[in-house]
């Protein structure tokens, strides 16, 4: 019974040591990313162009998609609703959105968001 209980032991302290370890070696880039740019830009540039933008979502248009609005323009966006990630947001509150441009053929580009923040 004795040797039971210290392998049991054994094995539970083995298994959180390696979830701890596993959580401490994560890692990834460090380093520059994204320059924002303007929604205008972004209706110019290529399908699957990686983009970053500032302003305000002015609307919902229902399934997921939204009229997002900078100085220079508007365009929809689509936001998956996993991916707003417990933010909420109102046509107050400025927002910085990072995502996909999405040219269709006969269909107006827009941005397939995968991350959206408030800008602080």
């Amino acid at each position: 019974m004795k040797k039971f209980i210290a392998t049991t032991s054994l094995i539970v302290s083995l298994c959180f040591a390696g979830q701890a370890f596993a959580q401490q070696v994560r890692g990834g880039f460090k380093g520059p990313g994204l320059s924002v740019i303007s929604v205008a830009e972004a209706l110019n540039s290529p399908d699957d162009t990686a983009v970053k933008l500032e302003g305000r979502i002015e609307k919902s248009f229902g399934n997921e998609k939204y009229l997002f609005k900078d100085a220079s323009g508007t365009i929809t966006i689509e936001i998956d609703d996993d991916d707003w990630k417990g933010v909420t947001a109102t046509p107050d509150d400025d927002v910085i959105i990072e995502g996909e441009i999405d040219k269709d053929m006969f269909k107006d580009a827009k941005i397939d968001v995968d991350v959206i923040t408030l800008k602080k």
